[in-house]
């Protein structure tokens, strides 16, 4: 791929969810929602401080990650649905 998010920014790649709940039942398309975990594919630079310095990113290509419902803006590169997201609208690292 070949995308680089700028700055603060970093590119998820949402982790689809399993069609089926604990007790057997098959979830369809349209009632599910949007998954809120993903896997980063892609980090920027980072944030430039008051100061002009390079404020490097806690996350890292490959880390999955928990954000919320409805951070980032959607978009489609050679394909595949991603999102672009500011570092902050992060929540977590999942270990």
């Amino acid at each position: 791929m070949a995308f680089r998010p700028l700055h603060d920014r970093v590119l998820v790649k949402r982790i689809e969810s399993d069609e089926k709940t604990a007790g057997g039942l098959i979830i369809p398309d349209s009632a599910k929602e949007k998954p809120q975990e993903g896997e980063i594919v892609s980090v920027g630079t980072g944030a430039r401080k008051d100061s002009g310095e390079i404020a490097p990113l806690d996350v890292k290509a490959g880390d999955k990650v928990l954000f919320g419902k409805w951070s980032g803006t959607e978009v489609k590169i050679d394909g595949e649905e991603l999102l672009i997201m500011k570092e902050s609208d992060i929540m977590g690292v999942l270990s």
